[in-house]
């Protein structure tokens, strides 16, 4: 399945968390340095969120 991190499309294998598109976009430092991630409406998600086809997803700061 295909999902956005910040805007860049990200495919991962269906059943993946939040954290598996971050290590996919090489962003999981940034989580590690107090950011955190917020779906397309501005609700802030866990590590642990399910994702689903072209959900996109925004790490605070960028």
């Amino acid at each position: 399945m295909k999902v956005w991190v910040n805007d860049r499309d990200i495919d991962l294998a269906p059943g993946m968390t939040v954290r598996h598109a971050l290590i996919g976009a090489g962003l999981r430092h940034e989580i590690e340095t107090g950011k955190k991630v917020f779906d397309e409406w501005g609700n802030e998600i866990g590590l642990d969120g399910a994702l689903s086809e072209n959900t996109r997803i925004y790490i605070e700061g960028f």
